[in-house]
């Protein structure tokens, strides 16, 4: 695989570290958990024969810096961010776009506000919790998370979110899962970038909810999907309900939650099957 184009976008309050390969329609990749760019290496080969395909660092993730280190994290921030991406590597023709996990959140708020920039949305397990009928139990799980990183450190509280999702986080692997080598190499940045993700990006983003009205309207260029093996846990759930929701089908990709990490061929297959569909 060649050497990506790298670049760098001042956005208000961050700089955006991005990367850019192949040829083609612009397919823009966005990133969930404590992801970024990088977290796409095993799956860009597959696609960069057929797209340009950019990915990024979220704000706030491994290179892509905040002026305001404790600056609060929002959904609409991000998917500007996405926004401003699309229209410099793609100011004539509109983006398909990958989002995964809050990355997938981040991806239907782009669709909802800037749908004239967005050809298709494919999002992977987005977890919108405010969609689902008990959404207070999700939110006092929120408030647990955030009291225990304060009171106790971060592991402690990585521990009780994963028991929230059932075991399956999308930073921190279920036991057993073998990572390919790549995405074991990424280890130390996912274990840096892990108390920004807990304190910032899960109290927004998990308290996220979408404009249902809005996407029903634009569900023909949505399409939600959740991991084979992910069935019952929290992020499944929720995308199951937003399908259900707007009336749509929920496709299935290989793998749990973290299916790109884990069969990063077969998931890149799955992607491109949707994307020519």
């Amino acid at each position: 695989m060649t050497d990506p184009t790298i670049g760098s976008l001042r956005m208000n309050g961050a700089t955006l570290h991005y990367e850019v390969r192949g040829q083609g329609p612009l397919l823009l990749l966005i990133p969930g958990g404590t992801g970024g760019a990088a977290s796409f290496e095993d799956i860009v080969a597959g696609l960069a024969a057929e797209y340009t395909v950019a990915a990024y660092d979220p704000r706030g993730m491994s290179r892509s810096t905040l002026d305001e280190p404790e600056s609060e994290q929002t959904v609409a921030e991000h998917a500007q961010d996405a926004f401003r991406i699309i229209e410099l590597l793609s100011p004539d023709e509109p983006a398909r776009v990958f989002g995964a996990s809050s990355g997938a959140i981040v991806a239907l708020h782009l669709l909802t506000t800037h749908p004239e920039r967005v050809a298709h949305v494919v999002a992977h397990e987005p977890p919108v919790v405010e969609v689902l009928p008990d959404v207070a139990d999700h939110r006092a799980l929120l408030a647990r998370v955030q009291e225990t990183f304060r009171a106790q450190g971060l592991m402690p509280a990585m521990t009780e979110f994963a028991a929230g999702l059932t075991g399956d986080d999308e930073s921190v692997p279920k036991p057993g899962i073998e990572l390919p080598p790549r995405a074991a190499a990424r280890a130390t940045q996912t274990m840096a970038d892990l108390p920004f993700f807990v304190s910032r990006i899960v109290p927004g983003f998990m308290s996220y909810a979408p404009d249902l009205h809005r996407l029903k309207a634009l569900s023909d260029r949505l399409t939600l999907v959740g991991g084979q093996d992910s069935r019952g846990e929290l992020p499944y759930r929720a995308t199951a309900g937003l399908a259900e929701h707007l009336g749509t089908d929920l496709l299935h990709f290989p793998g749990s939650h973290i299916g790109l990490t884990t069969h990063p061929t077969e998931f890149a297959e799955s992607l491109r099957k949707v994307l020519h569909a």
